[in-house]
């Protein structure tokens, strides 16, 4: 069987990677740009989630623990460094502790090893220089390096007898009698399925393939700052605050990464493009798409208060540092500068929801990874065994 991936991020890598485990497949990744992970992989803070938040039962739940055990395999049996340095979701306040009490709940029924509820001293233990009135503790959350995971992937790819192309951006996909026809580059490849891991481009493949399909990507830029000099050593592992349950964002959080930097972000406005990684980076064709999608106007019309704010707070450092101040108040305006961010690729339904779980469509030959942001990076190599694992997706 000939299959063709495309996207080269760590979600297609590790469906490539799958594929041709299980089915003894002759693979193909095919991505744009001239590296692997170029975008949400390469653009997270690194941050290996435990499963506390998701809905029990829900695919993020379910392949989020199934992924956390295989990818911390994975990185011991490729010495990719990774690191519990665990994490400590903090309430500020008293009315918060209902949310976190909930959290709790939702990381026990998920499975989650050795979750602690710590009130205000004991949280302190964790973390000497946060404060709160209480907090969960997820002592086996852990960092990872993602782009080297990728990096990794590629190699078993290549390994397995695949192919990863780089530099080659698809152009046109048709489905015919006998497989699938796709134009990437000056190329054209046949294959008998294609598996569309694209992220931030899904749309643009699926208009390709004539399956636009009942949701559409609205990108969402996270801008981070870092924390420079002696502040690094204000945080030990990762400082969350109690997330609004309205939004699948986790709101300003501070991170340390696996190279020894500490995060504080993301915020989260929309970008004016599929790669819009600053106010500078505007494609009007990109922006005329979204806007024109009715679940857009409709998300913008019931969060249009947030989104403000948040632009708002996107022109300067101070809603970033109030945010982080208040979970640990020893920091000043002159700790933190800014650094890289990423784009989320967030599913909007037409009815104005942001899709919250994994979405995986399958048309003909043609299977589509709709919405897989985070913990996609966490979940790939579960979610991959499960997207090959669907009988519609490669038997069909």
């Amino acid at each position: 069987m000939r299959v063709g991936i495309v996207g080269a991020g760590i979600v297609g890598l590790a469906v490539a990677r799958e594929t041709a485990l299980t089915h003894g497949a002759t693979v193909t990744v095919l991505d744009k740009e001239d590296r692997v992970g170029a975008h949400q992989t390469g653009h997270n803070s690194g941050v290996v989630h435990a499963g506390i938040y998701y809905r029990p039962g829900s695919l993020k739940a379910t392949l989020c623990r199934e992924g956390v055990a295989m990818l911390r395999q994975y990185c011991a049996e490729h010495r990719i460094p990774y690191d519990e340095v665990g994490k400590l979701v903090v309430a500020s306040t008293g009315s918060e502790r209902p949310e976190l009490r909930r959290i709790a709940e939702r990381a026990r029924a998920n499975g989650v090893p050795d979750i602690a509820e710590l009130d205000a001293l004991a949280l302190r233990e964790i973390e000497p220089h946060a404060v709160g009135v209480g907090a969960v503790h997820s002592p086996h959350t852990a960092i990872a390096d993602f782009p080297a995971v990728a990096r990794r992937l590629a190699l078993d790819v290549e390994e397995s007898g695949g192919s990863v192309l780089l530099s080659h951006p698809v152009r046109a996909v048709r489905e015919t009698a006998g497989g699938v026809s796709v134009l990437a580059g000056e190329r054209r490849l046949e294959f008998d399925r294609v598996i569309v891991c694209a992220g931030l481009g899904t749309d643009t493949v699926a208009r390709m393939a004539g399956v636009p399909g009942d949701v559409r990507i609205v990108p969402f830029r996270g801008e981070y700052y870092a924390l420079a000099g002696k502040a690094k050593d204000l945080v030990r592992g990762l400082v969350y605050p109690v997330p609004d349950p309205r939004y699948p964002f986790l709101g300003v959080h501070l991170t340390r990464r696996i190279d020894g930097e500490v995060l504080v972000g993301p915020n989260a406005v929309m970008a004016l493009a599929l790669e819009g990684y600053s106010w500078r980076d505007v494609d009007l064709g990109d922006l005329a798409r979204v806007l024109a999608w009715r679940g857009t106007r409709r998300l913008a019309a019931r969060h249009w208060r947030t989104g403000i704010r948040e632009v708002a707070g996107s022109m300067g450092k101070g809603s970033f540092l109030r945010a982080a101040r208040r979970y640990v108040p020893a920091l000043t305006g002159d700790d933190l500068v800014r650094t890289a961010g990423g784009v989320r690729a967030q599913a909007v339904d037409g009815q104005g929801g942001m899709l919250d779980d994994f979405a995986i469509d399958v048309h003909g030959r043609v299977a589509l990874v709709r919405n897989a942001p985070s913990p996609a990076a966490t979940s790939s190599l579960a979610i991959a065994r499960h997207i090959v694992g669907l009988a519609s997706v490669l038997t069909s």
